[in-house]
């Protein structure tokens, strides 16, 4: 579903057709050609329609992100189309719904492989973000022999990595956790490879979303902990896909021509109440926060 093909215009990569990437997409994408990749074709489907019919210009590609063929030709096509110069990743499951060899292979090496990828086709200029999560922030500190491997270890032995299988993880959410703290360490790294390309690449650790990824989590029985993050919060509320879409919407803008490399935890103050003292996770978790 195109209003164009090849035009030459730029070209707005986003994966994951949730309530995050609707959001990226719509505040981004007008006026350049957008490449929506989701794993579910019918959804994928539905959102390119419904993005057509409001003017949008949508190239819509069913991709596994936990496939390097997939994602290596995920990247050639938007590159056939025009110069990339913003992409966008928010494909990811939850522990929620997915259990740790799952988390590990779209959350982990999905997000290696993209950032592979197109560090390849990413054009002087352009830039990328991937979508953490601030439960990278909120797990036991790993050993720092363990993050440089996570870091920089060729993605196709990174999931040989001993400390990094799903039998390490008797539980999806410490997988989770795992998997996003790797991907801020991984963007750092691969911040140094986009830069030589004139590129840069940052992460965006969200909190507590209100998309419906985010509201089947606070249904889960990890919503009595979640539920008390956000009262102990500065916000005292659910954050919004919008919020997200300005973060990034910064990001790859030219007011953050010279941020690369980092994550920007957006999570209305989570984290500041955990690290402050303010939130105790024991507690928040036994519904006794």
């Amino acid at each position: 579903m195109t209003n164009a093909t090849g035009s030459g215009r730029d070209v707005l990569v986003v994966t994951g057709i949730g309530g995050m990437g609707q959001a990226i997409t719509r505040r981004l994408g007008s006026g350049m050609q957008i490449v929506l990749a989701d794993f579910n074709e019918e959804s994928l489907t539905n959102s390119a329609a419904q993005l057509t019919i409001d003017g949008f210009d949508v190239h819509p590609l069913v991709t596994d992100v936990s496939s390097p063929t997939s994602v290596k030709d995920l990247a050639e096509f938007a590159a056939g189309l025009g110069p990339v110069r913003s992409m966008v990743h928010t494909a990811g499951v939850s522990s929620a719904t997915s259990n740790s060899a799952a988390i590990l292979a779209v959350d982990l090496l999905g997000v290696a492989y993209i950032l592979d990828e197109f560090e390849r086709v990413i054009i002087p200029g352009g830039a990328g973000v991937v979508i953490a999560s601030m439960g990278g922030y909120m797990r036991q500190p790993i050993p720092a022999d363990h993050e440089a491997l996570l870091a920089t270890t060729p993605v196709d032995e990174l999931g040989h990595l001993p400390f990094a299988t799903a039998d390490q993880f008797p539980h999806a959410g410490q997988a989770y956790s795992y998997a996003k703290r790797a991907n801020q360490l991984r963007v750092r790294a691969a911040s140094v490879g986009w830069g030589k390309r004139g590129a840069r690449i940052n992460s965006i650790s969200p909190g507590i979303i209100s998309t419906a990824q985010g509201i089947e989590e606070l249904d889960s029985p990890n919503g009595v902990a979640m539920r008390a993050m956000i009262n102990a919060s500065a916000s005292q509320r659910l954050g919004t896909g919008q919020d997200i879409a300005a973060a990034a919407e910064f990001l790859l803008g030219p007011h953050a021509s010279f941020i690369t490399g980092e994550d920007l935890l957006v999570d209305g103050g989570v984290i500041a109440a955990l690290k402050s003292g303010h939130l105790d996770l024991g507690l928040a978790s036994s519904g006794h926060a």
